[in-house]
């Protein structure tokens, strides 16, 4: 079975530093090592479990002030490894304005990106602010995608205040009016969600522009409704993530398979939807 991971971040040392404080903390939310890995070793990685990964550029500069691990760096993983990279998303801060529209422009006509990921916790802003309306209508009119985390976040988890990141911009609410004033931009849910799982299968089954990709989770821990709804009526709208290099593919792989659904909802869940709705 063809396997797309929507949601891949580099691993190597370029993203281990554009986290700024963070990666000690993850180790902890994590209980292993966060220390980075050769670019060969991922791609091998990729390999090994047969994934078509899309890369995730990582950009936190204005709120934890370390270089970003950008878009022209996963581009070149990318075009390094054209039998194991997909595609990318880009990052961007949306506080950087008109810097960040002209990064918009770069990653989709000079480089040829599906879209942009967005961090809403990490980056300190939430979707649905009037004040970065104006790059989500650059991304639209590209006809780019954006891939937006919705629930809480191990990054910062523990800290004091949370390093100053605030779990309430990445609620379902934000990307409900996002999808609704941008009815012709393609909106991928990224994480199951929690602790607002029902309100984000509500946002998933009613805006038809927005899908929902499961990352960062083990799937013998979702919800119990969202495991029912996935082999029903979010069937058409669910998509595989991984969070790489957060959870091993081994147990991943694993847990979907002991969830006992159908091969044709796994089909769909593992490439079918990224296929007919990314065109991937």
């Amino acid at each position: 079975m063809r396997i797309i991971d929507l949601h891949c971040y580099p691993g190597t040392q370029r993203w281990i530093d554009a986290q700024g404080p963070y990666p000690a903390e993850l180790a902890r939310y994590w209980k292993r090592e966060w220390v980075a890995k050769s670019e060969d070793d991922v791609i091998a990685e990729f390999a090994q479990h047969d994934v078509q990964a899309c890369l995730v550029a990582l950009d936190l500069e204005t709120t934890v002030a370390t270089p970003p691990c950008d878009n022209d760096y996963v581009h070149g993983i990318w075009k390094r490894h054209p039998e194991r990279i997909l595609q990318c998303w880009g990052a961007v801060e949306p506080a950087k304005g008109e810097i960040a529209i002209r990064q918009v422009r770069h990653a989709v006509q000079e480089l040829g990106f599906i879209g942009f990921h967005f961090h809403p916790i990490m980056q300190h802003f939430a979707v649905n602010d009037r004040r970065y309306y104006p790059l989500f209508e650059e991304i639209d009119a590209l006809g780019a995608a954006v891939m937006i985390d919705v629930g809480t976040t191990g990054m910062g988890a523990g800290m004091p205040g949370g390093h100053g990141a605030r779990i309430r911009h990445a609620h379902p609410g934000a990307i409900d009016d996002l999808a609704a004033d941008f009815p012709d931009l393609k909106i991928i849910m990224a994480h199951p969600g929690w602790p607002w799982v029902e309100e984000t299968t509500a946002v998933a089954l009613h805006k038809g522009n927005v899908y929902w990709e499961m990352s960062g989770w083990a799937p013998k821990h979702f919800p119990g409704n969202l495991k029912t709804d996935i082999r029903g009526r979010l069937q058409d709208k669910i998509m595989f993530g991984s969070d790489y290099p957060s959870l091993p593919y081994e147990r991943i792989f694993r847990e979907w398979q002991e969830l006992g659904y159908s091969d044709s909802v796994m089909e769909k869940v593992m490439y079918g939807n990224a296929e007919r709705v990314l065109g991937l």
